[in-house]
């Protein structure tokens, strides 16, 4: 348990700091990735998705939007980091204007 919270947080790590060419992946059970996201950053989901490919994409972050976490889950259960970082910011959801009307 203790390795895969290390590989988590310094995975989160190297995505967040690292170049998009030498970014790692870090893939996981989904329980093991939203526990250490929750315990270590204190996020929580705040959107979600159901992406093309057929897995689920889930954003999470902190209260406080200090930090956010992308992570996509396949169906076969496997989680996967896609993006960290810090500074998140919700957006008020907009009325959308029909052109047509």
């Amino acid at each position: 348990m203790f390795q895969n919270a290390l590989v988590i947080a310094t995975s989160a790590i190297l995505v967040a700091t690292a170049p998009a060419a030498a970014q790692q992946q870090l893939c996981t059970e989904r329980q093991v990735v939203l526990s250490q996201l929750s315990k270590q950053y204190s996020e929580a989901l705040v959107a979600m998705g159901c992406a093309n490919n057929g897995g689920v994409l889930e954003v999470l972050s902190s209260g406080a939007g200090k930090s956010w976490t992308i992570i996509l889950t396949m169906p076969n259960g496997v989680t996967s980091v896609l993006a960290a970082g810090d500074s998140w910011e919700a957006l008020p959801v907009m009325a959308q204007i029909d052109p047509a009307a």
